[in-house]
């Protein structure tokens, strides 16, 4: 009987981005492709350490596994590696306990084209490139910064996201870069009723909600957070817009411009996601953290 996806959360992700693999690119990167393939058959056996993004995927499975009745979350392995030095990542998979039953190896080839097939909601790489293919190709997809981990021991899946070019349009971001911030702030105004266009992680922030509705609002075992650099009055058109997507985020944070990395620890997420790099490189010093290379904030290093 074939395996359907439908209604499930289904997440892709690299091995780089799941396990820790610097040593092993390093081979690649001084002494090339061969001696990276020798190097990794010759060590399948020494179990990989977790990478930035293990702990994301390790609550994602466990949700699996909590017996309440919604879709269920479906991880699947998209990695350049080839079937034989992708062997040690299904080893360490299998001694970490983690259930991934799916990979596609591509042998140096990009693998975001197996990203739809999978009906993916979100693909996770440390490969910038890789991930702009995704965006492209209309998934949510985030480049995995070296970023310090979640160090909260507890079982609740903690999501936070950047607003504009992440959860919604970058229209506005586009407003305030070329008129500045009292033009950005009277366009929000005047538009404050009719709701953004979405951007790349509406479907997956829509893919959580649906998980989430099967559990009692106050006990569900997944908090989502909007932490953004919006503030007063700006911030009534975001509100309107998650009311009119009928999504529920449980934080939202409107920032007026300071700083976020202290608000990501308070909120103490497991992964935070942004398409600014200045924000990325403040918030990975407290959480993982996902560039989105996406929208007008990211179309001069595209044409760089």
């Amino acid at each position: 009987m074939a395996v359907d996806f439908t209604g499930k959360l289904v997440v892709a992700i690299s091995s780089r981005a799941l396990f820790d693999l610097e040593e092993s690119n390093t081979v690649y990167e001084a002494e090339g492709v061969e001696a990276y393939c020798r190097y990794q058959i010759e060590h399948e056996d020494d179990v990989l350490a977790p990478g930035v993004a293990f702990p994301l995927v390790r609550k994602l499975l466990a949700l699996n596994r909590d017996g309440a009745d919604h879709p269920g979350v479906e991880v699947i392995l998209l990695s350049r590696n080839n079937a034989d030095t992708g062997l040690r990542i299904f080893n360490s998979i299998q001694h970490h306990g983690l259930d991934i039953q799916r990979a596609a190896f591509t042998n140096g080839e990009t693998p975001y084209r197996y990203i739809a097939a999978f009906n993916a909601d979100l693909f996770l790489s440390a490969r910038p490139d890789d991930v702009r293919g995704a965006l492209d190709a209309g998934v949510a997809a985030a480049a995995i910064m070296p970023s310090a981990p979640n160090t909260e021991q507890g079982h609740e899946l903690r999501i936070a996201f950047d607003g504009d070019a992440v959860l919604f349009s970058d229209e506005a971001e586009r407003v305030f870069r070329s008129d500045g911030l009292d033009a950005f702030e009277t366009s929000e105004v005047t538009a404050a009723r009719v709701p953004l266009e979405g951007g790349p992680f509406r479907r997956f922030l829509a893919a959580l909600y649906r998980i989430q509705r099967a559990y009692p609002a106050k006990s569900a075992p997944i908090r989502t957070a909007l932490v953004t650099a919006r503030g007063a009055p700006s911030h009534e058109r975001v509100i309107r817009t998650l009311r009119a997507w009928n999504i529920r985020i449980d934080e939202a944070l409107f920032l007026g411009g300071v700083d976020k990395g202290a608000f990501l620890r308070a909120f103490a997420a497991d992964i935070y996601f942004d398409d600014q790099q200045g924000h990325c490189d403040s918030a990975r010093q407290h959480v993982a953290t996902g560039h989105v290379p996406h929208g007008v904030a990211n179309e001069d290093a595209e044409a760089s």
